[in-house]
């Protein structure tokens, strides 16, 4: 008897955009704790943060069909606290809630009177949704490739990239000035790929040399089968190598001049873009790629 996955493009697009969400608000208040003067980039991530998760989780709901036949379903989620799905729902709608709530006070213009414990919370439940997303996988026992520790990490890396790129993304052409005067928050996200590949390379080393030849089974799919184009190309050079190799050339080897300039823009641009990117190609590929453990049953 064999397993096979049922989740496919629409669930990538929900751990996408959940990650991206909960990694968008950390990143905006980090901003804020180390470069407060950056109200609009702070701003964005966290316009960015309520709305990514709220298209996720209405993607989700749309992909469970059967749950709109029995609402009745996504209530009983809440009361199975031994499920990790009850957890998610719980780091989801808190954090859903908070961010709402952080959202309109900066609206009213209250962003500088938000309490710093509020902004605080809502990074923390970010950070919790970001894990969430590897650890909804990595309950499915019978795929080596997402029943991995390093999962729930390489997730969380690749989320808070994913929203810093997506601030920055907007930052350059919303508020190029602010976006100059984030030199730290630029130099943090730089070194994020680099750490990303570092985790993907044990995490396929691990997955490859488990016990189960499924294990082996996904990783020669990604590195040298059906995946393989997607994996190397889309994921490793578009999604990690180039916006590494662009920010360091815009970071630590041009002037304050051509960084500034609209040619540096739109390196930085490519270069968010670039890692938008990776990070859906990362989950869509993690998705498809596992391979099921086959269990036979023997005849009685």
């Amino acid at each position: 008897m064999m397993f096979e996955p049922i989740w496919g493009v629409v669930i990538a697009c929900y751990l996408f955009l959940a990650g991206l969400g909960g990694g968008a608000f950390a990143a905006s208040t980090y901003m804020r704790l180390r470069t407060p003067k950056c109200v609009h980039l702070i701003r964005y991530g966290r316009i960015i943060a309520p709305v990514t998760v709220i298209i996720g989780l209405v993607l989700l709901m749309f992909d469970a069909t059967a749950g709109f036949h029995h609402p009745l379903r996504f209530a009983l989620l809440l009361t199975n606290f031994g499920s990790v799905m009850t957890w998610g729902v719980v780091f989801l709608g808190a954090f859903t809630i908070v961010s709402l709530i952080v959202l309109i006070m900066d609206l009213l213009g209250k962003g500088l009177k938000i309490p710093v414990w509020l902004d605080v919370a809502g990074a923390v439940l970010g950070i919790c949704v970001c894990v969430y997303t590897g650890c909804l996988l990595g309950v499915a026992k019978t795929f080596p490739l997402w029943n991995n520790a390093l999962l729930p990490v390489l997730f969380l890396v690749s989320a808070v990239s994913t929203g810093m790129a997506a601030i920055l993304l907007v930052g350059i052409f919303r508020a190029p000035h602010e976006f100059h005067l984030s030199g730290a928050f630029k130099k943090f996200h730089f070194f994020l790929p680099i750490f990303e590949l570092f985790l993907v390379a044990c995490l396929l080393f691990i997955t490859a040399n488990s016990a189960e030849a499924a294990g082996w089974a996904s990783v020669m799919n990604l590195v040298a089968g059906d995946d393989a184009v997607a994996f190397w190309l889309m994921f490793v050079l578009a999604g990690l190598v180039m916006p590494t190799i662009l920010e360091w050339k815009m970071l630590f080897m041009s002037t304050k001049e051509v960084e500034e300039s609209k040619t540096g823009h739109m390196v930085s641009a490519a270069s968010d873009v670039l890692v938008l990117v990776g990070g859906f190609t990362l989950r869509l590929l993690v998705l498809v790629a596992a391979m099921p453990i086959t269990i036979v049953q023997p005849w009685v």
